[in-house]
């Protein structure tokens, strides 16, 4: 506890809130809980981080604090900023520990149904706000387990599957109904779920690994990396040469867990520079610690070998402001070609929506995710969507944003109908 007290007296109660107002998504109150800890009413700290989340011990855990609240944290102009994350992930292990429950708002609802497909964090997250409203609320998951990426997206030495369990067993607690091994498209259709609810929100993500469009993508031997995580159907890396493509949270978490598969080289490559990764600064140190190397600003030209992967061709990059752009965009250095061996590749470059999100007969946008409004709300009456399939922020805690916003919205429309 001293430890943490530490931290929480360290934190200057800002009037302004930069951290909350500026940096978290969720829009915590980041000094009113840290303030909780600091008069030690643990208790009160977490009903304080309940009202606008339910995934304190997953998100104190995984968030890019440093790009998100502690990015914004005034401390950190001159020194070191706050340590939020350590605080939020304290008091969401003290609610599970303690059994915290999540407080009810009203129980006047009762006669709505709303349908959630998909129990990932934005799910999770709008089922929780929706039965505190006093909603019945069935949520429909296609794996035999809640939590969608947060499981088999994260490896295990980041996020324990017991504490993502323990946190969505709350939100279970509160009523929730659930269906296991129902996937839209296969099991059930939307019709049948616009005529049996009065709202469905739609949150299934998009698991589709995006690819490059390089010469040789197809050679046996490149994986996505969401398919490897999502499914754990890693080959036999035993003394292999890996290289894992991107500069996300899921391009670091592969490259380490392959390390830990008996890897013998894992290299990193992306385009732009290290600064610009959008990993976790804490993820690619510990990456390097763990022996992966990174090669910046380099970008993939072709992928060579006859029937499986044996080479891939990479050229540097520099890094230029052009007209109209926020920031440097990587322009390739004519004549900077090299080639090294390797035996796999992973590439860990984003996802988009699958096939099936055609055939519902809502709006989609080029790339195929849904189409929704500033409420969420999709082309068709009742039906809203967020998280991933409707382009979402690629975090967790934007996800939960856009299932808590969802939640809201939904509860303002059946208010009115």
């Amino acid at each position: 506890m001293e430890e943490i007290l530490n931290k929480a007296n360290y934190c200057l109660n800002c009037p302004v809130k930069p951290c909350s107002n500026k940096g978290c998504p969720l829009g915590n109150n980041i000094p009113g809980f840290i303030k909780a800890i600091k008069e030690e009413d643990y208790k009160k700290a977490y009903e304080i981080l309940s009202e606008t989340t339910v995934l304190e011990a997953v998100c104190g855990r995984i968030c890019p604090h440093t790009k998100q609240c502690q990015g914004s944290c005034v401390r950190g102009i001159k020194s070191t900023p706050v340590s939020i994350g350590d605080m939020e992930a304290f008091i969401g292990d003290l609610s599970i520990k303690e059994n915290y429950k999540i407080a009810e708002i009203n129980k006047q609802n009762q006669n709505k149904k709303i349908a959630i497909v998909g129990g990932g964090p934005a799910g999770i997250t709008a089922a929780a706000f929706l039965l505190r409203n006093g909603y019945r609320v069935t949520l429909y998951e296609k794996y035999n387990y809640l939590g969608g990426l947060l499981v088999h997206g994260i490896p295990e030495f980041r996020l324990s599957k017991e504490v993502v369990k323990q946190t969505i067993q709350k939100v279970i607690d509160l009523g929730l109904e659930v269906k296991y091994n129902q996937e839209l498209g296969k099991n059930i259709t939307l019709e049948e779920l616009e005529n049996k609810y009065d709202a469905i929100f739609l949150a299934f993500g998009a698991n589709i690994t995006t690819k490059m469009g390089v010469e040789g993508e197809e050679l046996k031997g490149v994986y996505g990396g969401n398919q490897l995580l999502e499914h754990n159907a890693h080959p036999d890396y035993q003394n292999k040469k890996v290289a894992v493509i991107g500069g996300g949270n899921v391009a670091i978490d592969c490259a380490r867990t392959i390390k830990r598969l008996g890897a013998q080289e894992v290299k990193v490559i992306y385009r732009r520079a290290e600064e610009q990764m959008p990993a976790e600064v804490k993820e690619i140190q510990e990456a390097k610690e763990e022996k992966i190397e990174f090669l910046f600003q380099n970008n993939i030209v072709k992928i060579l070998g006859k029937d499986k992967v044996e080479q891939v061709e990479l050229i540097k990059t520099e890094l230029v402001q052009k007209e109209g752009e926020t920031r440097k965009v990587p322009v390739n250095i004519p004549q900077s070609n090299y080639i090294i061996d390797i035996d796999y590749i992973i590439m860990a470059l984003g996802s988009m929506p699958e096939q099936f999100t055609n055939n519902l007969e809502l709006d989609l946008d080029k790339y195929g995710y849904i189409i929704v409004d500033e409420k969420n709300r999709t082309s068709k009456a009742k039906i809203f969507a967020g998280g991933d399939i409707a382009g979402c922020k690629g975090t967790v805690a934007w996800a939960a944003r856009s299932g808590r916003d969802a939640a809201n919205s939904i509860d303002e429309y059946l208010k009115n109908i």
